[in-house]
């Protein structure tokens, strides 16, 4: 059976995915759930999340049943929220239970996120096949959990250190896997209305923004035009550049909005990207064979540099640290840049020759290989 092929035996399967907080963890939750509707035409499809994440808004609208866990985070320091840890999480841990009992999945499929860790628990004691897809090249604790259990871990990236772990890519929307760059290219600088015919660069920190990316964005938004290309500035939801008078900051050639949905149009606009370095971002990236300058995220526990180092690697993208990103080494190095297509084109051949496209059926199909035989 190839992966887009439909699956026959046995009645429609349930399965229950579990993920969120952030678009990072929710988005391949959603693209597998698509993928796992094609294979599985009938299939039962829970997700399970936080009442804080992102999936709250996602996952409804994309037509999915969404149950709730309380949000258990590991404390980074000795206080009163680790002493606490233990009871709350046996009681998200007794939630998830409730879940798995009340929706009876044939296999629990966990992406990441908080929510994970007790879906895990839960679904062991109850002896529950687990699939565990990790994004990051270096992985979250609550895919460290569940590896040590489950039937299969799939990751998005070679060499993550999980055993057993088979490399699958990352699982994005079929928009963004298929996306025509060149073909799209137009409509989507009119839609942010940018010229269709000037070299363009896009400035995106994520959906909630970068502070450290958007002053150097503002500080160089008035040059952009004198050096012959044009720049679209995703500032992340309430975090607008504004002048010292309290208005919005203008300059020509230069666009800002707060958020962007459908990120296909960001890349179909971008000649070259400047963005944080998630594991979705660096996929998804590679996939649509874009230019890259990655700013890893500076806290956490190094993975979205990690995530950029084989684009890096090959060409195909440049890293940064956060606190390098400065107006200064923007002028140097990405005001050039624009100004050269034959090497914005080899980087973008680069990319594209690491993207993988199709890792959204390739894990369902993976999630379907464990549900009970002659169920």
């Amino acid at each position: 059976m190839t992966p887009s092929e439909p699956t026959t035996e046995g009645a429609a399967p349930s399965v229950l995915l579990a993920g969120g907080g952030t678009a990072g963890h929710v988005s391949p939750l959603l693209a597998v759930a698509a993928a796992l509707r094609e294979q599985a035409p009938g299939a039962r499809l829970t997700a399970v999340g936080t009442a804080s994440g992102m999936e709250t808004r996602l996952v409804p609208q994309a037509g999915l049943a969404l149950e709730l866990v309380d949000r258990v985070p590991l404390p980074r320091r000795i206080s009163v929220d680790l002493v606490r840890l233990p009871g709350r999480l046996l009681a998200a841990v007794r939630q998830a239970g409730e879940v798995l009992d009340r929706v009876r999945p044939d296999v629990v499929v966990g992406v990441g996120g908080y929510v994970c860790t007790p879906v895990y628990l839960a679904a062991a004691r109850r002896g529950l096949p687990v699939v565990v897809h990790e994004a990051n090249a270096r992985p979250g604790l609550a895919n460290r959990v569940g590896a040590r259990w489950a039937r299969t871990v799939a990751t998005a990236f070679p060499g993550t250190p999980l055993r057993g772990a088979v490399t699958v890519g990352m699982p994005m929307r079929r928009e963004i896997a298929g996306l025509d760059r060149a073909g799209r290219r137009a409509d989507a600088l009119r839609s942010f209305g940018l010229d269709p015919d000037v070299p363009t660069v896009v400035v995106t920190g994520g959906s909630s923004g970068a502070l450290n990316m958007n002053r150097t964005v503002a500080a160089v938004a008035g040059e952009v035009a004198a050096h012959g290309h044009q720049l679209l500035h995703v500032t992340g939801r309430g975090k607008q550049v504004t002048r010292d008078d309290g208005t919005l900051l203008e300059a020509p050639g230069y666009v800002q909005v707060e958020y962007v949905d459908g990120m296909e149009r960001v890349y179909a606009a971008a000649d070259l990207l400047v963005a944080r370095a998630g594991a979705a971002t660096v996929s998804e990236v590679a996939a649509v064979g874009l230019p890259a300058v990655f700013v890893p995220l500076p806290v956490g526990n190094g993975e979205q540099s990690l995530n950029a180092a084989s684009l890096v690697a090959t060409g195909a993208a440049r890293l940064v640290p956060d606190d390098a990103f400065t107006p200064g080494w923007y002028r140097e190095h990405v005001h050039p840049l624009l100004a050269e297509p034959d090497r914005l084109a080899a980087m973008a051949a680069a990319s594209r020759e690491h993207g993988v496209r199709d890792a959204d059926a390739v894990l369902a199909r993976l999630i379907l290989e464990e549900v009970p035989r002659g169920r």
